[in-house]
């Protein structure tokens, strides 16, 4: 079982924050730092002060500061950016980290944060996600367009001349890519025809476990035979004991009955018993939403008396 620490910087995270978590995921032993995609925070417990960071900007520097851990995004929204300069972005922090980025890539859902910068948000789900397959297969197919070819697209919404497909990722054919969700049709194929690895975001164990079930049989259905991966989000709320458990969760402002079933809390043993479960259902790499940017206490918690007893 792989541990991945996860940030939501939206919420109120400078720059330096990140990189200090960065720096203590790489020093503590965790496979990857992975951040979300979004411009605006959510819930009524915070300003977002000192207000976003750009996903893509942030990973170039991490890139150049960090020299061992998995860098991604879950998930870049496809609705922030065009697909062919998404695809130059990704490729060169890919060269500039020596090939150490994930793509994670989602169609974009947060309505609100499109309206406070401007962006257009398609206002039906078809067409967000007419328009992110259509990403998918662009960005890809720049990707894996042998050096020296040249990549056309005729889609409904996206119009590619000839072109050189440049610049090419550090890893070839491409970065690994990451569709999430929960979606019971769509979401399921998509990650069979373009997923190196599918992640479930926040559900139970039973949740997540029926989730896979149908990517897997979506994939058997459109005949894939090489592997996806299989991984899991849950938020993080670890103490020694009761005290610490509440004091991390008044941090996030959450309850602890509530992360107790909704997230990976309480203490070490509990929460190495969790992931246990989300293994037999077929997790491979767990996601740790770390919301406490400044508590990297919990995450030598997690590295000294959770992740050992993973094997």
């Amino acid at each position: 079982m792989r541990l991945r620490i996860f940030l939501e910087p939206q919420q109120g995270a400078t720059y330096e924050d990140q990189l200090a978590v960065a720096k203590a995921t790489e020093e503590l032993g965790f496979d990857a730092l992975f951040r979300s995609d979004h411009y605006l925070h959510m819930g009524d417990g915070t300003t977002g002060l000192p207000g976003p960071t750009d996903a893509w900007i942030t990973l170039a520097g991490l890139a150049r500061e960090t020299s061992r851990i998995r860098l991604g995004t879950l998930m870049t929204a496809a609705t922030f950016r065009y697909p062919g300069p998404l695809a130059i972005a990704v490729a060169q922090v890919d060269r500039m980290s020596g090939g150490r980025v994930e793509f994670g890539f989602g169609a974009g859902w947060y309505e609100e944060e499109h309206a406070a910068y401007g962006i257009p948000f398609p206002t039906t789900a078809r067409e967000r996600f007419d328009r992110y397959e259509e990403q998918l297969d662009i960005i890809t197919g720049l990707w894996s367009t042998p050096a020296g070819g040249t990549f056309r697209y005729e889609g409904k919404y996206y119009r590619l001349a000839e072109g050189p497909a440049l610049p090419k990722p550090e890893q070839s054919p491409r970065p690994p890519v990451l569709i999430g969700g929960t979606g019971p049709r769509r979401t399921p194929r998509l990650a069979a025809t373009f997923a190196d690895e599918y992640n479930v975001p926040f559900s139970s164990v039973a949740d997540t476990g029926a989730a896979f079930d149908r990517t897997r049989a979506a994939a058997a259905a459109v005949g894939r035979t090489d592997r996806i991966v299989y991984s899991a989000a849950q938020v993080l709320c670890v103490g020694r004991d009761e005290a610490e458990i509440a004091r991390r969760a008044k941090r996030i402002g959450r309850e602890v009955d509530e992360l107790r079933l909704n997230g990976l809390a309480g203490t070490p043993a509990e929460v190495v018993d969790k992931i246990g479960r989300f293994a037999e259902s077929g997790a491979e790499c767990m996601y740790l939403q770390l919301l406490d940017m400044a508590d990297l206490e919990h995450l030598e918690l997690v590295a000294a008396e959770v992740a050992p007893q993973l094997g």
